[in-house]
C-alpha cells in the first residue's frame, strides 16, 4: 500500500523499491525562535553572537540572529519523520549525509519548512536505503536555507 498527498508518503517497504524520483511534499511552516536558537546554542557550546546576540547581529549585513547552520541542517530528521513514514519498518537510522549546502541564512522569526524528494532507494542487508534531497525552505527568500541529500536505512518487514 502506498499513498502520497500534502501530508507526505505512508508506504511499506515494498512500496517504497518504486519511489526513486518523487517528491513527497512538505511540512507546514514554522518560526524560527530564537529560544531554540538559544537552545541549541548551550546544546553545542555555539554561542557566536551572530546567533544569540540581536542587538550585536543588528549591526551584520544578516540584520539580526541566525540559526546556526548545524541547527539548520538538524531539521533534516524532524523533515524526514514527518514527511516519510514506512508502515512495516522496525527500525530506520541515519547513515549520513552525501551533500550538504546552506545557500542562504535561516533568520530568527522567520518561517520556515521542509520538502523531501526521494533520489534513489537500494537494497542493503537486511533493508532499503533511501537517498533523499531534503530542502529547508524559508518563507518570502529565493534561496532555501539548506539543500542536503540525507541517507537513510530502514529494516525489517520483508
Amino acid at each position: 500500500m502506498t499513498s502520497a498527498n500534502t501530508d507526505g508518503l505512508v508506504t511499506d517497504i515494498a512500496g517504497l523499491r518504486d519511489r526513486a524520483g518523487t517528491h513527497v511534499g512538505y511540512t507546514e511552516w514554522q518560526e524560527m525562535t530564537q529560544e531554540v536558537v538559544n537552545q541549541f546554542a548551550e546544546a553545542t557550546n555555539d554561542h557566536q553572537f551572530i546567533h544569540v546576540d540581536p542587538e550585536r547581529a543588528k549591526q551584520t549585513p544578516f540584520g539580526g540572529t541566525i540559526a546556526h547552520g548545524f541547527l539548520t541542517l538538524s531539521l533534516v530528521a524532524p523533515t524526514s519523520q514527518q514527511l516519510m513514514k514506512v508502515t512495516d519498518a522496525l527500525m530506520g537510522v541515519n547513515y549520513g549525509l552525501d551533500r550538504v549546502r546552506f545557500p542562504a541564512p535561516l533568520p530568527v522569526g522567520a518561517q520556515w519548512r521542509g520538502g523531501l524528494e526521494i533520489l534513489e532507494v537500494s537494497e542493503v542487508p537486511g533493508g532499503l536505503q533511501i537517498k533523499s534531497k531534503v530542502t529547508i525552505e524559508v518563507k518570502d527568500s529565493e534561496k532555501p536555507a539548506c539543500v542536503a541529500e540525507s541517507l537513510v536505512r530502514v529494516y525489517g518487514g520483508q
